[in-house]
């Protein structure tokens, strides 16, 4: 098995980033109430405002390169769902899997 980056070991989210690439109705609202919908900027928002905007099916508040190097631009105001990701669940498994990324090493996701 191939040994882990800094960042990987560190938080694997921030080597990846797949799971605000994998579809444009991901990043949705759910239980955000109104002063953490007004904090996203408005830039940030569909047109729908239902959930994040997406440039096909990435998150626009996606910075960097999936697979590589990625950060949240909005990180402390993401909305419940992106909180709710973590590494190794399914979510991030299938999302991995679109850009076909290996799955998480065990040592990550205990």
């Amino acid at each position: 098995m191939n040994a882990l980056t800094p960042i990987e070991a560190e938080n694997p989210c921030q080597s990846c980033g797949a799971c605000c690439g994998y579809s444009e109705n991901w990043p949705r609202f759910t239980i955000e109430d109104d002063a953490a919908l007004d904090a996203i900027p408005a830039a940030l928002v569909n047109q729908r405002l239902s959930g994040m905007r997406c440039e096909a099916n990435r998150c626009a508040a996606l910075s960097g390169t999936i697979g590589k190097a990625t950060a949240c631009t909005i990180y402390a105001l993401r909305p419940e769902v992106c909180r709710d990701c973590q590494p190794g669940d399914p979510e991030c498994l299938m999302a991995r899997r679109k850009f076909r990324l290996p799955p998480l090493p065990a040592a990550i996701t205990d």
